[in-house]
C-alpha cells in the first residue's frame, strides 16, 4: 500500500522527532516546526510507541525514516529505538539527524545497532563562527564528524544552514573539509519558521550566488525528485546538494514526507499547526493497529503544499 495526498504527491518519508533537549543553542533551528519546546517529561514517546509508530508507517508504504529533534543522541535509550525500527519488515532506509557533538563513542553502537547514515549540522569549521552560533564546541563536533565515518555510516552528510553577514564566507572551507573527509556537503537556506521576523530578515541569504558557482564547476548535476526536486552537484572529489526554503514552490509541489512530533503527533507540514492529527493518545488508549493506520490515512490527506504558486 502506498499513499498520496490530494495533489498526488506520494508520501515515502517520515521524520520521528524524539526529543525536544538539546545541547546547543542555535537561533536558526526550526524545531521541526514544534512551537513551543516540550518540557523533559512530556516531550518523550517510549521506545516501544515509537517503534510501533515506525511499524504502522511502514506498512503504509513509508520506506524512509528520519529520526530527529532536538538532539536525538539526548536520549540514552537511541540504540534501542534504532534497533526496534532498523528490524522493521519493508523499511529501506534509516537515518538520523545530529549536531555530533555526542556522537565520538556510540557512533559504531548506532551503526551496529542499524543506523546506515547521518547528517550533522555544521555552520562553520572556524571555531569562533561555530560557537557564535551553536554555543558549542566545534572540535567535538568535528570528532562526531571523524567517528561518524570510522563507524561506517554513508553518507555522512554536512548540513549548512546558511546566514548572512555570519558565515556564508566559510562556504569555500566547508566543501574543502567536505572533500576531504569524504562527505556531503548540504548548503540550507534559512527557513522562517521559529525564527523571529527581524531574525530571518536579518540573516536569510539567497543562495543563488553560490549555486551558480555550483553550476559552472560541476562535472555533473542530478535533481532528487522525491527530495523536493533539489539539486546535486558533483565537484572534483566533492558532492554539494542546494535546499532552498519552503518559500520555492518547486519544493512543496515535490514534498514525500510527514512528522511525528516530540509528543505524539502526525504533522503534515513544516509549516502548519493547525492540523496535527494526535497518534500517541489513541494508542496508550488501546488503538488498533488499524484504527492507527486509519490516523495515518487521515494525517495524509491533510497533506497540501502550504506554498502552491500562482
Amino acid at each position: 500500500m502506498n499513499l498520496t495526498d490530494n495533489c498526488g504527491r506520494p508520501l515515502l518519508n517520515l521524520r520521528i522527532s524524539i526529543t525536544q533537549r538539546c545541547n546547543n543553542q542555535c537561533l536558526f533551528c526550526h524545531r521541526e516546526g514544534e512551537v513551543k519546546r516540550a518540557n523533559a517529561s512530556a516531550e518523550q514517546m517510549t521506545v516501544k510507541e515509537i517503534v510501533h509508530i515506525a511499524t504502522i508507517a511502514v506498512s503504509l508504504g513509508i520506506s524512509r525514516i528520519k529520526l530527529t529533534g532536538g538532539e536525538p543522541l539526548m536520549r540514552k535509550d537511541l540504540p534501542e529505538i534504532i534497533s526496534g525500527i532498523a528490524s522493521i519488515s519493508g523499511l529501506k532506509d534509516l537515518s538520523l539527524t545530529t549536531n555530533g557533538l555526542l556522537l565520538d563513542g556510540i557512533a559504531k553502537k548506532l551503526y551496529d545497532s542499524g543506523l546506515k547514515r547521518v547528517n550533522i549540522s555544521l555552520p562553520s569549521t572556524n571555531s569562533e563562527t561555530y560557537h557564535k552560533l551553536t554555543g558549542g564546541n566545534l572540535q567535538k563536533a568535528l570528532a562526531g564528524v571523524k567517528a561518524a565515518i570510522e563507524a561506517g555510516f554513508c553518507p555522512v552528510k554536512l548540513n549548512m544552514v546558511i546566514l548572512q553577514d555570519v558565515n556564508v564566507g566559510d562556504i569555500p572551507a566547508m566543501i574543502d573539509y567536505a572533500r576531504q573527509t569524504g562527505t556531503i556537503l548540504q548548503l540550507i537556506e534559512l527557513d522562517p519558521i521559529n525564527v523571529t521576523s527581524n531574525y530571518y530578515q536579518t540573516h536569510h541569504h539567497s543562495l543563488d550566488e553560490q549555486e551558480q558557482m555550483l553550476r559552472e564547476t560541476a562535472e555533473a548535476i542530478e535533481k532528487r525528485p522525491f527530495m523536493h526536486n533539489r539539486l546535486i552537484y558533483y565537484l572534483s572529489n566533492v558532492t554539494v546538494e542546494v535546499v532552498h526554503p519552503i518559500e520555492n514552490t518547486d519544493f512543496c509541489m515535490h514534498c514525500t514526507r510527514m512528522r511525528v512530533t516530540s509528543d505524539g503527533k502526525l504533522k503534515p507540514c513544516l509549516m502548519r499547526n493547525d492540523n496535527l492529527t494526535d497518534i500517541l493518545t489513541p494508542m496508550r488508549q488501546g488503538a488498533s493497529d488499524e484504527q492507527l493506520k486509519q490516523l495515518f490515512i487521515k494525517a495524509n490527506m491533510l497533506r497540501e503544499p502550504y506554498n502552491r504558486g500562482k
